[in-house]
């Protein structure tokens, strides 16, 4: 808050180091909880970026895909809709498909897909995630564990049960292995796995 408003009085409400601050505010508030109120810090960094360094911009893009986010969390799935797309789009073009931005939005965008219930639309997206995420950044980073972890619970929801076990499970091993039993992450692959066994009667 100190920051925000420090910046605001001094480098003005669209300077770049300003709209960091309203964005970071807007992701604080997001982790607490508050949506509600980070929302209008979302809008207000979005428009800043786009008037200031155009719709293309990384920092745009970022925030494009953080607005969208947002709104997939507070359950407004047809709002969130055009900007992940836009986001994703936008990235392939000028980032291209297998920069790490682009893979999270490559994510985030099969995540909003599966949400409204639209499973198979969703699959190549999550299959293209995980190949890419495999191919970049490692079988064992952090963001591929997540992808991992979404493709088995994809193919769960659609029924594959066999299919979703080996992915879980991997997610679960590698994750204990290199983030520890404690981690979030692999709190969360053990969950979905405890999930899927329950659902394969074991």
């Amino acid at each position: 808050e100190e920051a925000l408003q420090a910046r605001r009085e001094t480098l003005g409400d669209r300077h770049p180091d300003t709209l960091t601050s309203i964005s970071d505010m807007g992701v604080l508030l997001k982790g607490m909880g508050k949506l509600q109120e980070a929302r209008p810090l979302y809008e207000e960094a979005l428009q800043g970026y786009r008037e200031t360094l155009g719709d293309r911009h990384p920092w745009t893009l970022i925030s494009i895909n953080n607005m969208g986010v947002l709104l997939k969390n507070m359950g407004k799935l047809e709002e969130a809709g055009p900007l992940c797309e836009e986001a994703l789009r936008a990235g392939r073009e000028t980032l291209g498909d297998r920069n790490p931005d682009t893979l999270v939005w490559i994510g985030n965008m099969g995540l909003l897909l599966k949400e409204m219930g639209k499973l198979e639309e969703a699959r190549p997206l999550y299959e293209e995630d995980l190949q890419a995420s495999r191919e970049t950044l490692g079988g064992r980073h952090p963001n591929t564990l997540i992808s991992i972890c979404n493709m088995g619970d994809l193919l769960k929801e659609m029924g594959q049960l066999e299919e979703a076990r080996p992915l879980l499970e991997e997610a679960v091993q590698v994750g204990k292995e290199t983030l520890g039993d404690r981690h979030p992450h692999t709190l969360f692959f053990t969950q979905h796995l405890d999930l899927l066994l329950k659902a394969m009667g074991e």
